[in-house]
């Protein structure tokens, strides 16, 4: 609780982060564990994209560093995916409508300095190998499709203003298998993406990032 939302772990690099250049469509990717592993260089190389997960992490505690972590470093677009440990209770119980709100607090922050957010789905999960364990259980697969409904409905009634208006990255509908489970073969630990759900993942993003920028200036604000 000295540091609720772990602000230090990235105060240095924030501080040592060069400006972003004029041209520079810089993007934070911003949540938990499946960002924070996310070798952001192996799957967009050479791209201005930088990383800002944390593992473990909440809405609310997503939400208190926001502005340092995301407003501050001045991306024009931020990839925000978070929400499966709100669901396990990570840091206490918490309703849907609590989560919501946090999601819509971020884009609001968001929106204010005019920074596209790409709001991705949670993802699913699975308990098909032994790894998976708490990961499954912890997390009811009815809640993550409510979420998930809410941040796409959430994206279809946001501001029609094109650089205000979020993005849904519908991770989940790739990733998901008959059953409502995440696909086996795309995470070992039935939760966190490996190299094949990332490979998934990826192109994805990319996509949802180029839709977003189209709505933006062609030069950074």
């Amino acid at each position: 609780m000295d540091d609720f939302g772990e602000l230090a772990r990235y105060r240095e690099a924030n501080a040592a982060l060069q400006p972003a250049a004029p041209t520079e469509n810089r993007v934070v990717f911003f949540g938990d564990s499946i960002t924070d592993t996310w070798k952001l260089d192996v799957s967009f190389p050479g791209k201005p994209y930088i990383n800002r997960g944390i593992s473990g992490q909440t809405t609310p505690q997503l939400l208190i560093r926001f502005r340092p972590d995301a407003i501050d470093l001045h991306p024009r677009v931020v990839v925000i995916l978070a929400g499966t440990n709100d669901i396990a209770g990570n840091t206490g119980p918490e309703s849907l409508e609590q989560i919501e709100g946090n999601y819509a607090s971020m884009a609001e922050l968001a929106r204010a300095h005019e920074i596209k957010v790409i709001y991705a789905s949670v993802l699913p999960v699975h308990e098909y190998t032994p790894e998976a364990g708490d990961m499954f259980t912890q997390r009811p697969p009815e809640k993550i499709v409510a979420l998930n409904r809410w941040l796409k409905n959430y994206c279809a009634s946001s501001p029609v203003v094109p650089r205000t208006s979020c993005v849904y990255l519908d991770y989940f509908s790739v990733m998901v298998d008959d059953k409502g489970y995440l696909k086996k073969e795309l995470a070992d630990d039935g939760l966190h993406p490996n190299v094949a759900g990332y490979k998934i993942m990826a192109p994805m993003a990319e996509a949802a990032m180029e839709q977003a920028l189209m709505d933006l200036p062609k030069t950074a604000h």
